[in-house]
C-alpha cells in the first residue's frame, strides 16, 4: 500500500474480533478471490468500502471478507 507500507514490508495483522472497524483502518480482505491489504474508505451498516490510499476504490465487502486489521508496520 504505497505511502503506508511498501511492497514486501513486514506488517502485523491481528484478527478483527475485538476491534471496532473504522474508516481509515488498514485491513486484510478478500475481493474477487484476491487478498488485499487496503484501507476502509467508508462504512454503510455492515458493509465496508475498501480501496488504496491513492484514490482507487475496490468495492464493498461484508465483514466476513475482512480477515484481519493491520496493527503495526515495520520500519
Amino acid at each position: 500500500m504505497k505511502g503506508k507500507s511498501a511492497s514486501g514490508q513486514l506488517v502485523t495483522v491481528e484478527p478483527v474480533a475485538g476491534h471496532k472497524l473504522q474508516k481509515g483502518d488498514i485491513v486484510l480482505c478478500k475481493v474477487n478471490g484476491t487478498q488485499y491489504l487496503h484501507l476502509i474508505k467508508a462504512i454503510q451498516g455492515e458493509r465496508y468500502q475498501i480501496g488504496n490510499n491513492i484514490g482507487r476504490i475496490n468495492g464493498w465487502v461484508s465483514q466476513n471478507a475482512i480477515y484481519g486489521i493491520c496493527t503495526h508496520v515495520a520500519e
